[in-house]
């Protein structure tokens, strides 16, 4: 019979192993995925248009169209997210009405992204007559990160400590004012997790984005032009036996930007629980 140091042991041991193996995992998948594409990629990839279905030139248009699509996205997504958030946590009384929200937010976020690219393939695209393009991408692809972004801040929101609140009623201040000087700034940190998240699954997506914003190889120059984005056009690559060479490339490129834009992320949150601890 172990003894409860020992248990604790052991078990921390296991989620040791555990952990150690997920990392392992990843790495062996971005060492694969890199070390096949990093030789294809330079300048020239990078800065000129595709040409021939993909097989020849380079990728900046596709480049242009996931950050159009993910920018519009998260543009829409984040501000109705956190003010969803700051809604139900701070303006409206706990019970069932907010209960039954919450749930199907949850429900929301567990949905397969091939449901909503046919939602917004069939409201967008059709009903509404938008076409094939980047508003019709970016507005399904919000609705799909949504969930996630108004769980996350809602979350970051009530772990703030009621004493704050009540110490800035005491002061005389007002609702709106407590949530935007007292509650805001140390949910920041968190609140910026479920941005991260809404970014990872914004820019890695295919099924809903290839239903709603085309696969256009030409440099969208509004909202209402169709276009391609780096994981449509790694999965055209790869299921059509185009070029392997490029899909690998292009899957170098998308893996180094989630890298970067995580990386960047977690340091501009620490420099804000920095900032925040020390006011």
């Amino acid at each position: 019979m172990l003894t409860p140091k020992q248990q604790e042991a052991f078990w921390k041991a296991v989620l040791w192993l555990v952990a150690g193996v997920t990392v392992a995992i990843l790495v062996v998948i971005i060492i694969h995925v890199i070390s096949r594409g990093i030789g294809h990629i330079n300048w020239a990839f990078l800065s000129q248009n595709p040409r021939s279905m993909g097989r020849l030139g380079g990728i900046f248009s596709v480049i242009v169209g996931t950050l159009y699509v993910t920018g519009l996205a998260l543009l829409i997504a984040t501000p109705v997210g956190i003010g969803a958030a700051i809604f139900l946590t701070e303006y409206v009384r706990q019970g069932r009405m907010v209960n039954c929200i919450r749930f199907f937010t949850e429900v929301l976020a567990g949905i397969p992204s091939i449901i909503f690219g046919l939602f917004g393939f069939v409201f967008f695209v059709i009903y509404l007559g938008m076409g094939w393009s980047v508003l019709s991408g970016g507005l399904t692809l919000s609705l799909m990160i949504l969930p996630t972004i108004v769980r996350t801040s809602e979350e970051a929101i009530k772990a703030v400590p009621v004493s704050y609140r009540e110490g800035s009623y005491a002061l005389g201040a007002s609702r709106w004012q407590t949530v935007r000087r007292v509650v805001i700034p140390p949910a920041l940190p968190g609140i910026m997790v479920g941005v991260i998240l809404g970014i990872g699954r914004a820019i890695g997506e295919t099924a809903a984005v290839l239903l709603t914003a085309g696969s256009s190889l030409h440099m969208p120059y509004s909202l209402t032009d169709p276009a391609r984005t780096l994981s449509v056009h790694l999965y055209i690559l790869a299921t059509e036996g185009i070029s392997m060479e490029r899909a690998y490339a292009t899957a170098t490129v998308l893996v180094i930007a989630i890298l970067v834009i995580n990386f960047a992320a977690n340091l501009l949150m620490r420099r804000l629980a920095v900032r925040i601890s020390g006011f």
